[in-house]
């Protein structure tokens, strides 16, 4: 964070709570494609704040930052656990970017550090139980008290519409992988009904986007993708998927424990499990990860983006060819 943004946060602070606010002790925690994080001290007459600020260039905004702290807070309300919202900048003129305030939550985010953490504490059944529950939570939200600005709609089946985005993509770019042809097949074979129960979806669920100590889930980040009426095994699939285990591959759930934890969290919570409309959504979803890893490297190759992770994203296409092939068949594992 340069001295200029900082200068300006303080400003928009200074004007938000109605006194002078000084800000020291910075820190990145997180710098990526969409968003950058950065933990600070704000020293007030009151007292000293212990925050968070997300900055979101607005020509990557998915949510404008009002609406994902308005659906974060409605999570919060309802007890799931998110970091308080503290303040909102809308106008980029302050620090270059939209901006968010939020309470700052101790504990680990990076994935690999955070399954040390739960595998040394022995806590990846509570962990995997933890997520499961709030995930029912928010699922049992009505998903008409979210903004109307979160994207999603009440007519349609999710699971057609998911399966014509990835029709697209696999033509476009995957269409001399045969493994990609045949999980579209699969696909459209067991495509499910409409669900019964249409609910509010994170869409990003998953270890890597958790706050975590040494007794369990503390809090869940990154609402930008939030999505209004859909199938809630589109958001219980997403954690399942092995790319989010890291190097855990036994442990289903995020590299923290097998399924059962997790469903047990999840009804106990209210959520009803649907074991086939979760393998749907997982095969899916792996196949979306697929279009997506090629849509990257093909980015680079045309040179729309000329980036070394762009490029080695290709690589790892067999690796999903992998992980459809062990998903779709007969006695499927993963």
């Amino acid at each position: 964070m340069t001295a200029d943004a900082a200068a300006g946060l303080a400003r928009f602070l200074r004007t938000e709570f109605g006194q002078p606010v000084q800000i020291s002790n910075f820190s990145g925690l997180s710098s990526g494609a969409r968003r950058t994080n950065v933990a600070f001290d704000a020293e007030t007459t009151t007292g000293t704040l212990h925050l968070v600020a997300t900055f979101v260039p607005s020509a990557i905004e998915r949510a404008p930052v009002g609406v994902e702290a308005g659906v974060r807070e409605l999570a919060r309300a309802h007890g799931v656990p998110v970091p308080p919202v503290v303040a909102v900048c809308t106008d980029a003129a302050y620090t270059g970017a939209p901006f968010l305030v939020s309470e700052r939550i101790d504990g680990e985010t990076v994935p690999r550090k955070v399954l040390r953490l739960v595998h040394a504490q022995g806590i990846g059944d509570r962990v995997a139980d933890q997520v499961g529950a709030a995930m029912a939570t928010l699922h049992t939200i009505d998903p008409h008290l979210a903004p109307s600005q979160l994207p999603g709609t009440p007519t349609g089946n999710p699971a057609e519409i998911m399966l014509t985005e990835l029709i697209t993509g696999v033509r476009t770019l995957l269409r001399d992988r045969p493994v990609f042809t045949l999980a579209l097949r699969w696909l459209v074979n067991h495509l499910p009904h409409t669900p019964e129960h249409r609910t509010l979806l994170h869409t990003d669920l998953r270890n890597g986007n958790l706050i975590i100590g040494p007794d369990g889930l503390r809090a869940i980040l990154d609402w930008e993708g939030t999505q209004r009426f859909g199938d809630p095994m589109r958001d219980a699939a997403w954690p399942a998927l092995r790319m989010w285990r890291f190097h855990e591959d036994a442990r289903e759930i995020g590299g923290f424990a097998a399924r059962r934890a997790f469903i047990a969290g999840y009804e106990r919570a209210g959520g009803v499990f649907d074991t086939d409309r979760f393998r749907w959504w997982k095969v899916a979803s792996t196949l979306w990860w697929g279009v997506g890893l090629a849509s990257q490297a093909a980015a680079h190759l045309d040179g729309t983006v000329r980036n070394i992770v762009m490029a080695a994203s290709g690589r790892r296409i067999s690796e999903i060819e992998w992980d459809l092939l062990m998903q779709i068949r007969p006695t499927q594992h993963l």
